[in-house]
């Protein structure tokens, strides 16, 4: 399976949050998970060379699927 290079933020947090009612209230919903979880911000600080960029690296991916515990086709399901 290969994944993209880069994914759109929106587009992860509407598939990682499908109950919340748009994609504003999904984005904040993944910005707190990321915000409580140090382990998890640190690791996308080190990734990371844009933290504003509207897109997630391949490996800034991987790290937040790891993160939730979702497998890379169980993502391409979601």
């Amino acid at each position: 399976m290969i994944l993209p290079r880069t994914i759109l933020k929106q587009d992860l947090a509407k598939k990682l949050y499908p109950q919340s009612s748009n994609t504003t209230s999904a984005m904040q919903l993944l910005r707190k998970e990321i915000k409580q979880s140090q382990e998890l911000n640190s690791k996308l600080d080190l990734l990371a060379r844009n933290r504003r960029a509207h897109y997630y690296s391949h490996k800034q991916l991987e790290v937040i699927l790891e993160h939730f515990c979702i497998s890379q086709e169980e993502f391409e399901r979601l």
